[in-house]
């Protein structure tokens, strides 16, 4: 239930057991819901934080004339709102990209843990500071780049979120459920030139898809034409993975 965010804790700090059983007893139910339903609500103050079990999920704004900017894509073992056990209300909306199955942590279980467990404190401080980091590469992304190169870094980004996550087994993958029009509206580009710039980097044997799943071909050269540092993800690249294929053997194309 809680693995993925363990696993991906474990990047920081060195989580103990009685740390990991206390997260798991903060879980009070789960649910599924569907694609497309909000999950909580700009304005809104939730009294469960939501832990990203399985699917995908976005942190979303409207703009004036009703056009959607997704802000962040949330994964298994992401959190969307820690925040709420210091703030008042929410600042921006999440939504399911897919259908999506969440763990429910009462809001006083996290504010429990600020106050009596340092470990996991400082952990949930972490995801913050890294979600923080995160949204000034996508500024820096969205403001600096091209298009292009704007969708290969995302696609760098994820890649290495489900490394530290360890949600799969081959590291040259991840599942990719976004369609043309939520990566549009991530990269602030068109509908058309989306579909463009993918038509691009698969031209340029960068990356491919398998049905929902994309494989990258060459990790060396996507990050290198993406401009992609991990740093702001706070991950070291040799550490992250632990699998069936090691990082460095996602050489030209991959092996294949």
């Amino acid at each position: 239930m809680i693995e993925a965010l363990t696993n991906k804790l474990a990047n920081y700090l060195d989580l103990e057991q009685e740390d990991i059983q206390s997260l798991r007893e903060s879980v009070q139910q789960v649910e599924h819901i569907e694609a497309g339903q909000d999950i909580i609500r700009v304005d809104e103050k939730p009294e469960y934080v939501h832990l990203i079990v399985e699917g995908w999920g976005c942190r979303y704004k409207y703009l004036e004339d009703g056009k959607r900017a997704i802000v962040a894509y949330l994964i298994p073992g992401d959190v969307c709102d820690i925040h709420i056990a210091m703030l008042d209300h929410m600042d921006h909306s999440v939504s399911a990209l897919t259908p999506l199955k969440l763990a429910y942590l009462p809001r006083e279980a996290i504010e429990r843990c600020f106050r009596d467990n340092h470990t996991l404190a400082r952990a949930f401080f972490w995801t913050s500071l890294v979600e923080e980091s995160t949204m000034r590469e996508w500024f820096v992304n969205a403001t600096s780049r091209p298009a292009d190169k704007r969708l290969a870094h995302l696609f760098c980004e994820l890649l290495m979120r489900h490394w530290a996550a360890k949600l799969e087994r081959r590291a040259d993958r991840f599942p990719m459920p976004l369609t043309q029009n939520e990566l549009a509206d991530a990269m602030g580009i068109s509908l058309v030139h989306t579909n463009r710039v993918l038509q691009r980097l698969r031209r340029d044997g960068l990356v491919e898809f398998e049905g929902r799943t994309l494989i990258v071909l060459d990790w060396a050269r996507l990050k290198a034409f993406a401009d992609f540092n991990p740093t702001y993800l706070h991950l070291q690249e040799d550490k992250v993975w632990a699998g069936e294929r090691s990082v460095e053997a996602l050489g030209s194309s991959s092996g294949r």
